[in-house]
């Protein structure tokens, strides 16, 4: 797909997707088409390039932390070895981030129950 359509299929803007690619966090293919400013052209697997890019934003990863990775993955320094340990920390990352949601859950719970019953008492904190 080209890229209107594939900033469109992964909801990013067309200027996003072209610093994606100026970063080097995305490789689209190039077409024969267009003549001397060929096309890009981006496939499924771009489209998982940047879902594992927002992901990895949304465990706090910087762009150029998560430009680093991809370079390594595409240079096949990717041992298991390596592999397994940028997955453990993306995990550790994403049970941290859902610690801190169900904490918040639990106390937005807790004030709701407490309005709706018409506030009696001390107001439920939110835990240090």
């Amino acid at each position: 797909m080209l890229i209107s359509e594939f900033a469109n299929t992964v909801g990013l803007s067309t200027e996003t997707v072209r610093f994606y690619v100026g970063k080097g966090l995305l490789k689209p293919r190039r077409s024969a088409l267009g003549g001397k400013n060929s096309y890009q052209v981006f496939s499924a697997a771009d489209v998982t390039a940047v879902r594992m890019v927002q992901l990895q934003k949304s465990l706090g990863y910087s762009l150029s932390e998560i430009a680093e990775l991809n370079r390594e993955y595409r240079s096949g320094a990717k041992s298991a070895l390596r592999t397994a340990e940028v997955l453990r920390k993306q995990i550790e990352r994403l049970q941290e981030q859902r610690a801190q949601l169900d904490t918040a859950l639990s106390f937005l719970t807790q004030k709701l129950a407490w309005v709706e019953g018409g506030g009696p008492g001390e107001a439920p904190q939110f835990p240090c």
